[in-house]
């Protein structure tokens, strides 16, 4: 993995978020690919509940700036940036006060997912994208978590295909168990279309529940690697048809052998 680049994006990171199966493996990877001589970015949301003045975010001016359009309407995008203590690890925070404010990250206090959520998945995905070219940063993978960062491979293969930045990319997406019931809002694939997308592309997201989203993603991955153990059959078969390099990651204490291999094995595609 020496000098190798790869670029992160999730919806949850630790410090940053509690500690679940994606904060702690979106905190652990990156660190492993550090460990091993590569360079890393992090990207994730700067949801209200993260404290900045404890964790030291700052505003990074010469990338905030731009606005990021979804559905036709211009959104303000602003970058933040902290380094994880001790780490030597730098994380990017996509943030916007009318989606990432609110205190509470995918749901409110009834559980109800929030109605926007599809607009958000959208707007981090554009995001995370125009941050980079504004780094010109150029990632020989791109490793992704969770599934507010799950159309990120759905708009690098299509809407930003011809962007010479990411031409060389693998994609990595990491599937963990069903993340939430129910559907985001029924309008995300016109929203999609949209943006030139085509309804072929984009047919999954007609029924936009967790694992037609981790479909839409894993389908525009080079890889797949499979974290969690609760898989319906309908997602399994789904991936067996893909006929893409699958990893099956059954010990989450000691994947870097592994991890480092797969990355390696799809550089090499």
């Amino acid at each position: 993995m020496k000098d190798k680049k790869v670029l992160f994006v999730s919806s949850e990171v630790m410090p940053y978020s509690p500690e679940n199966e994606i904060s702690k493996m979106s905190f652990e990877t990156p660190r492993m690919v550090n460990s091993n001589g590569g360079q890393i970015r992090i990207f994730m949301p700067r949801f209200g509940n993260i404290n900045e003045r404890r964790h030291q975010l700052h505003e990074v001016i010469r990338l905030s700036g731009m606005n990021i359009v979804i559905n036709d309407i211009d959104v303000p995008l602003i970058i933040k940036v902290a380094s994880i203590p001790k780490e030597r690890i730098q994380v990017y925070f996509i943030d916007n006060d009318e989606y990432f404010k609110r205190k509470a990250t995918f749901s409110d206090e009834n559980g109800e997912l929030f109605p926007d959520n599809d607009e958000r998945c959208i707007f981090f995905a554009k995001g995370v994208v125009e941050t980079v070219k504004k780094l010109n940063w150029l990632p020989d993978i791109i490793h992704i978590h969770g599934w507010l960062a799950s159309l990120l491979p759905l708009y690098l293969r299509t809407y930003y295909k011809d962007e010479p930045i990411f031409q060389e990319s693998k994609i990595i997406t990491s599937v963990f168990n069903k993340d939430f019931e129910g559907n985001l809002d029924s309008t995300l694939i016109s929203k999609v279309n949209f943006d030139g997308i085509s309804s072929r592309a984009s047919d999954a997201l007609k029924e936009p529940n967790y694992f037609n989203l981790m479909k839409i993603a894993a389908k525009n991955s080079d890889g797949v690697i499979i974290v969690g153990d609760e898989m319906s059959e309908d997602f399994s078969a789904f991936l067996k048809g893909l006929k893409k390099p699958i990893l099956y990651n059954s010990d989450q204490e000691t994947f870097q052998e592994s991890y480092r291999d797969f990355y390696l094995r799809i550089l090499k595609k």
